[in-house]
């Protein structure tokens, strides 16, 4: 396949939880650990531009490797909790793996790297197994030069720099001992030459900096407190000041290879009222021909804040110059901070994961909030697409409900996504959900209450602002004449009648999008675990986790008053997912007992309409699949449905060869209308197109439990056992596919992609994926070239 049949149009991700794990690189990136991966983000273009799979563990610590002229790196390391340090090279516009240092016995939480020539890397990395381990990486060979030992301690993070006026390394360490260790190679070996004490609770973060000649450290730690160290050459004609009264700080003196260096404090900072968890030096800058360090210092703290500190230029004294920060919400504070290589961007990451990024208006020299990506912070459970197609919804293992649209910046012609709302935060695991019309939704959680959310108002006036559609046009719609204004928050009295321009910030989503929760249904005995509704938007289908028979009974709900219409009890163990066919007529359900149930619709002309009766079901005996089946879903046309099991198999259903909607042939047995397609692994997600291929086969993609979605080709086979039904048509590569399980598909509801016009358009599609790496895709596919 000469290009690719499935082009990565959006990944919605978070960073993880861990102070280390984002690093600004000097030709603009950010790199960040999101889940098992290292997500490359450009904050110009407010998207994620590549990712990076190798660690199958999560990732802890990333950082760029500088180099020494400024120019944009070409290296990255990464340390993860599958005790591994990678190095990533760039090779022929991206990133590949070109090392694995591997021999910590637990996970790495700190990684630093430098150049010691054009071809050799050293790595310095940090592990929860109470060691610091220096690596040798050239383009071949990886080598572990020396493992530092700390008995029952632990190292927080470590930072590599060159002694002034030499090519000699030296590496600080900060750990839980509350001191900063200095080590210094000496013929080959690291060896500790100092120790700097002063701070009273674990030191979380050490990081060097060269300015003048002369190197400074600083290092912040849970005492709240930061200290900024300075290390330079003693030179031997120093007059001893002994006549007159000078204070002079104290000195730590040490010598390498007969030159003499000493280590002062220069200023201790205090301006955080908890952990200062991220310190980060303003980068240096190309001034002429010498490279300019500006020694301006960046904080980043437990109490919502963050702090760029500089002297002032008359006194020296180191103040603080910008704070920004959080107020309210419920969020907990900050971890890392970084600042874009100009210094006009300041960036930090909160305890959820989420990126909150200021820009300095030149102009007004103020510091304002930008728009960045966000996403989950833990497994995606459920997706759904709005019935137009224009948005999508999503529930995680994070409690959280979030929205994403897309959206078209002025004088910008590329579309991004972003998360414009997030409807429900909670406080259980989310698990499904399904949209009931446009603008509200059904949702179950870990609890056995299910909850109905209406839009606000607001909603869909940001919603038309940020999607370029008209108000007029969604509040004629039926499904809005009624919507609430608004639901209000108790943080500090807010209520969410915020209207916004462009996506909103982190403090926004938390507090000023919340949809209204409209009504709570009852009825199920156990943790909600699945949702479907039918086309017409008037029953809603909910299963929960069960044990028993009496447990795995579908519960049928009505949309317009909301009572319980009917139980189907069928199955004997949890029902993993439901659909109802695109005509209406029929509820399929499949379940962990590996059988699946058809229901029937009741007469249209009955009083008894609403009613389902069992038209059809495998048993035991008549079971094709042998372990529990994940995933259903129907052919747009209602002739067909697929199942697809954790026994690898996907299979199509209907009345073969007659070619008629399933339930229309009375007499006529459901059976199997494909030939079993092994695909290799856990089927755990599968869904089909509804739109028809060019050559008229439809098209399915299949999720797995390995992180990979594939699609198929299938075409109705004059003979079951030819197996020439099927074909594979495209897959994800290495960087578009999930780290973990896929945990749900779908298709969009219309041709071609959301957010953009035009003739041509007819010619794609969209798949939406969401995983239990805590990533949500979009991936756009061009149905004509299949």
């Amino acid at each position: 396949m000469a290009a690719p049949v499935m082009d990565t149009c959006h990944v919605s991700c978070c960073a993880n939880r861990t102070p280390n794990v984002v690093s600004w690189g000097r030709g603009g990136l950010i790199a960040f650990g999101t889940c098992n991966s290292v997500a490359l983000y450009n904050p110009q273009e407010i998207r994620i531009v590549e990712v990076l799979n190798k660690h199958t563990g999560r990732v802890n610590a990333v950082q760029w490797v500088h180099k020494q002229d400024c120019s944009p790196e070409t290296q990255l390391v990464s340390g993860g909790s599958d005790n591994n340090v990678v190095v990533w090279e760039k090779q022929d516009g991206k990133f590949t793996a070109c090392a694995v240092c591997s021999g910590h016995s637990g996970p790495v939480c700190a990684v630093d790297a430098m150049s010691l020539s054009s071809s050799q890397l050293l790595v310095a990395s940090a592990s929860s197994d109470s060691t610091v381990k220096l690596w040798t990486c050239s383009s071949d060979t990886v080598e572990c030069l020396q493992t530092v030992s700390f008995g029952s301690g632990f190292m927080m993070d470590v930072s590599l720099a060159l002694l002034p006026g030499s090519r000699v390394p030296v590496l600080a360490c900060g750990g839980d001992d509350s001191r900063v260790h200095l080590y210094v190679q000496l013929s080959g070996q690291f060896q500790r030459l100092l120790t700097l004490t002063g701070h009273e609770d674990w030191v979380r973060c050490v990081e060097w900096a060269t300015k003048d000649g002369e190197l400074w450290l600083a290092s912040c730690s849970q005492d709240c407190l930061i200290r900024v160290w300075r290390l330079f050459a003693k030179t031997a004609t120093e007059p001893d000041q002994q006549t007159d009264a000078v204070i002079k700080m104290k000195e730590n003196v040490f010598q390498v290879s007969g030159d003499e260096f000493a280590v002062t404090l220069e200023t201790v900072l205090a301006g955080h009222e908890n952990w200062v968890y991220g310190i980060h030096w303003q980068p240096p800058c190309v001034k002429g021909d010498s490279v300019e360090q500006p020694l301006k210092l960046l904080s980043a703290s437990m109490d919502k804040t963050m702090i760029l500190w500089g002297p002032e230029e008359d006194s020296g004294m180191w103040v603080e110059l910008v704070r920004v920060g959080e107020v309210g919400g419920n969020t907990l504070g900050f971890y890392g901070c970084q600042m874009s290589p100009d210094g006009f961007m300041i960036l930090t990451h909160a305890f959820h994961g989420a990126l909150h990024l200021w820009h300095c208006d030149s102009n007004q020299g103020v510091w304002r909030p930008s728009v960045v990506i966000s996403g989950h912070f833990n497994a995606v459970q459920d997706l759904s697409w709005d019935p137009e197609g224009e948005f999508i919804i999503t529930v995680g293992s994070d409690q959280t409900t979030r929205l994403f649209t897309p959206w078209t910046r002025n004088g910008c012609s590329e579309i991004t996504w972003h998360e414009i709302s997030r409807p429900q935060i909670h406080g259980y695991d989310m698990q499904c959900l399904t949209m009931v019309g446009r603008f509200q939704f059904v949702s179950g959680a870990d609890e056995k209450v299910l909850r109905v959310f209406k839009a606000p108002r607001n909603f869909v006036a940001n919603f038309a602002n940020i999607s370029c559609t008209s108000l007029e046009k969604l509040l004629g719609c039926n499904d809005i004449a009624d919507l609430p204004e608004g639901a209000s928050t108790p943080a500090l009295g807010l209520s969410n009648k915020a209207v916004f321009q462009e996506p909103p910030t982190e403090d926004d989503l938390l507090q000023n999008t919340l949809w209204p929760e409209v009504q709570k249904l009852y009825g199920h005995g156990f943790e909600m675990f699945c949702l479907a509704s039918d086309s017409e938007r008037t029953v809603v289908a909910s299963a929960c986790k069960a044990s028993k028979p009496e447990h795995a009974a579908i519960l049928l709900w009505s949309t317009t008053s909301w009572k319980q219409l009917q139980s189907l009890p069928c199955h004997s163990l949890t029902v993993t997912q439901m659909a109802f066919s695109p005509n209406g007529c029929l509820l399929l359900a499949v379940s962990r007992d590996r059988t699946w149930s058809l229901w029937r619709r009741g007469n249209p002309d009955s009083d008894t309409e609403s009613s389902f009766s069992l038209y059809a079901n495998t048993s035991k005996d008549t079971a094709v699949h042998a372990r529990i089946i994940w995933s259903c879903d129907w052919s747009s046309d209602s002739k067909y449905f697929v199942t697809s099991s954790r026994d690898k198999k996907v299979i199509i259903w209907g009345h073969c060869g007659s070619g008629v909607s399933v339930g229309e042939c009375e007499g006529e047995s459901v059976t199997p209308c494909s030939s079993v397609l092994d695909v290799g692994d856990s089927a755990t997600a599968v869904s089909i197109c509804p739109y028809l291929c060019s050559d008229q086969s439809y098209l399915l993609a299949v999720g797995l439990e390995n992180g990979k979605i594939v699609l198929y080709k299938w075409r109705p086979p004059e003979d079951l056992s030819s197996g020439a039904d099927w074909s594979r048509c495209g897959e994800t590569d290495a960087c578009q596919s999930h780290t973990l399980t896929v945990k749900r598909l779908r298709w969009r509801p219309r041709p071609g992609r959301a957010g953009h016009g035009g003739n041509e358009e007819q010619a794609w599609v969209q798949l939406a994926s969401a995983g239990a790496d805590h990533v949500v895709k979009i991936f756009n596919i061009k149905i004509s070239a299949l």
